[in-house]
């Protein structure tokens, strides 16, 4: 399975520089990519496999209905599917992401979000693992995100973090068929077995 990793071909600049990926390079990617600028970078990932995409719906449909809906639960969200996040310079494409309606009273119409998240979901798999855990992880603390969601379909694992000042700390690591009530979203028993049924 291929990796995410930064484009091969990206043109040379000066004393051995490689130049600065701009977002034009970004657009050039094939649409059945997965296109993030990351550090001046161009990383290229293929779509999810099965497994990733079964876990990333089913999360998606356990936390829409109470949190961005309001049906059985608090609302107060807007949560998405894949959003593009300008992040300054960075140009980053999680799983999942939600803000408060309170930073986001009403969806904008615009191509990428300029307003970090307050909870971010990454849907690990071979290929993205290491970026996600490694650059992505930093610059979403860095852009002031609050709450990250690891989720490995392979392991049937659930990693929640916490910024604290500008360290993520974890709060704990749900495995195989744990019911959870996980931040920020505790009010939802969340039934981690779910998310591996195949």
């Amino acid at each position: 399975m291929e990796a995410a990793r930064p484009a091969a071909d990206e043109p040379e600049v000066g004393s051995g520089q490689k130049r600065k990926a701009t977002y034009a390079d970004l657009e050039a990617v094939p649409s059945h990519r997965v296109a993030e600028l990351v550090d001046g970078e161009l990383y290229v990932s293929p779509r999810p496999p099965s497994l990733q995409a079964l876990a990333k719906g089913v999360l998606y449909g356990e936390l829409d209905g109470p949190f961005d809906q309001g049906l059985g639960g608090p609302g107060g969200w807007l949560l998405l599917f894949e959003p593009e996040l300008h992040l300054g310079e960075d140009v980053l494409v999680p799983d999942l992401a939600g803000w408060r309606r309170e930073r986001m009273p009403e969806m904008p119409d615009v191509v990428g979000f300029t307003l970090a998240p307050d909870w971010l979901c990454e849907v690990l798999s071979p290929s993205t693992a290491a970026l996600d855990r490694e650059k992505k992880m930093k610059l979403y603390g860095r852009a002031g995100v609050r709450h990250l969601w690891l989720v490995d379909p392979l392991r049937q694992s659930l990693e929640v973090y916490a910024l604290e000042g500008n360290r993520w700390q974890p709060l704990g690591t749900h495995t195989g068929q744990a019911q959870v009530h996980a931040e920020p979203f505790t009010p939802l028993r969340l039934e981690l077995g779910l998310l591996w049924q195949r």
